[in-house]
């Protein structure tokens, strides 16, 4: 019985593909657009903000607010790298266009989870 136990749990967590990151291991720019955010209305969608490993660096995703706004992509001191998706066309401003296809290691950093009804 304990051996189940032990093997369900490995296998859960070995399931488990989005990893949520600890607040304090973020850079303060992440942080600030945190806070930027959470003192703003809700959008719909609700925002988030995601880390990922993209041409060997870390970087941080944070979902567009509506519509034909674009996404943003950040470097880990906060430079923009791009706009991968979103805009008029969808595609961004084409700066990353292989970003969806070859970004790896996600991890939920935030997500706004206020309630879009109020």
């Amino acid at each position: 019985m304990k051996y189940i136990f032990v093997s369900l749990v490995l296998i859960f967590c070995a399931c488990k593909t989005t990893k949520k990151s600890s607040s304090a291991e973020l850079p303060v720019f992440i942080k600030d657009k945190i806070l930027q955010f959470q003192q703003s209305a809700v959008p719909n969608p609700p925002r988030s903000i995601y880390s990922f490993k993209y041409n060997g660096k870390t970087t941080y995703f944070i979902s567009a607010p509506c519509c034909d706004i674009p996404s943003q992509l950040f470097d880990e001191t906060g430079v923009l790298i791009c706009q991968p998706d979103g805009g008029i066309t969808g595609n961004g401003d084409g700066r990353c266009s292989d970003f969806f296809q070859t970004r790896t290691d996600e991890k939920l950093v935030w997500k706004d989870s206020r309630n879009t009804l109020k």
